[in-house]
């Protein structure tokens, strides 16, 4: 009998070592199934307080601030932690609403790594000259932490807009337009396609190191490429076109009211110009290293800051199908870092995409949204061109 058994176990290990299987105990749990989301503030969920921008400075802001609670006659209590959690504390601005959250992913666990204001240095890992942010640890060591419990199916990236002060330049045009008059506008578009121009290929190469990074942390645990999915994710402009805006260049009422102060042509050039050229680099970056990218310059259209297609939210309460879907730029209202991202409503819809490309064949992919819908209207496309419209294949030349 000892001898039978003896056989069954060394056909056993023959049987594994020539399958490439190693048994394992049947006492083995199977680990957790995860969603990673690495980057910047784009990524983790800064602006997800907000449904909408709010005609009413005050209480609930006309019911679109979520951190409002204890409401009465003399106003609202706020507390942001009700949106950010912990990462309130840290400044990471980690939402609950974030796209990594709200997307329609059948796994256990969804882990946000990404933080407010983080550049591509603080996702590589610290061996690679990888830098801590907000007190917390490279964002690429983190997921070295993750793998070895977690099952990890999808890790979904968006960095670079700090890298090449994306946010910055978008302030420049406000001041910029605050400083002059549609007598003699003062544009930024010249300077600030300049500076984006030098910036991008660090950042190009920076997101391609970060890439590379993740996929040498899931191999050494193990995981093949086969088994999860690698999604470099694109950034949406926060205006439209300049031909969309619904309050006029002249006058104060695209600050005032509208948390919009930019002239037309460098709405123009952020709408389309700037945020293309970020995608196309990072859609570079995603080819050299075998990830997907997610294109997002579509998603929120219609939706946008001062779009005219959308309105303020008066004291009827928020919609998403009538609300603006980016957070207006505000000083008196919240945290000024909010301002120009995704609010609850364009980070659901994001997640909805992110969701779609989890279920499809692998590919590149572009986010757009639906007129007159929310969440059931939102849909993914084979992704083709990418880039400036001017530098489109057979585009006409400039001039």
């Amino acid at each position: 009998m000892r001898a039978v058994v003896l056989r069954a176990l060394v056909i056993t290990s023959l049987v594994a070592a020539f399958s490439g299987v190693i048994p394992m105990p049947a006492s083995a749990e199977p680990r957790p199934t995860a969603i990673v989301a690495l980057g910047d503030s784009f990524i983790s969920g800064e602006g997800g307080r907000w449904l909408g921008n709010g005609g009413e400075a005050g209480g609930t802001r006309s019911g679109t601030d979520r951190a409002a609670y204890a409401c009465g006659a003399w106003g609202c209590a706020y507390d942001p932690a009700r949106v950010y959690g912990a990462s309130e504390g840290s400044g990471c601005h980690r939402s609950d609403v974030a796209p990594v959250e709200s997307a329609p992913v059948a796994v256990d666990e969804r882990l946000n790594l990404a933080c407010s204001g983080a550049r591509l240095a603080n996702l590589w890992p610290a061996a690679s000259a990888g830098e801590s942010h907000f007190g917390e640890a490279p964002q690429i060591d983190r997921l070295t932490e993750i793998v070895r419990h977690a099952d990890v199916r999808m890790v979904v990236v968006t960095a670079g807009a700090s890298d090449v002060g994306f946010g910055e330049l978008v302030a420049d045009c406000a001041l910029d337009w605050a400083r002059s008059d549609e007598d003699d506008p003062l544009f930024c578009r010249g300077d600030a396609g300049d500076e984006l121009r030098a910036a991008l290929p660090r950042a190009e190469h920076g997101l391609e190191r970060a890439l590379r990074s993740v996929r040498q942390v899931l191999a050494a645990a193990g995981v093949r490429r086969s088994e999860y999915r690698l999604v470099a994710m694109g950034y949406a402009s926060p205006f439209p076109p300049g031909r969309r805006f619904r309050y006029p260049e002249s006058g104060w009422s695209r600050l005032r009211e509208g948390g919009c102060p930019v002239w037309d042509a460098d709405a123009d050039w952020a709408a389309t110009d700037a945020v293309g050229a970020l995608a196309a680099a990072m859609r570079k970056a995603a080819s050299v290293t075998g990830a997907e990218f997610l294109d997002l310059r579509d998603a929120l259209d219609g939706h946008q800051l001062c779009d005219r297609r959308a309105r303020l939210v008066g004291p009827e309460g928020p919609s998403p199908l009538s609300a603006e879907w980016v957070r207006r730029l505000s000083f008196l209202q919240g945290s000024a870092r909010e301002s120009l991202h995704p609010n609850a409503y364009g980070q659901r819809a994001i997640g909805v995409c992110l969701g779609l490309v989890y279920a499809a064949p692998r590919g590149d992919y572009a986010c757009r949204d639906t007129s007159g819908r929310f969440l059931d209207g939102m849909r993914i496309e084979p992704l083709s061109w990418v880039g400036p419209p001017s530098a489109r294949p057979g585009a006409p030349a400039a001039g």
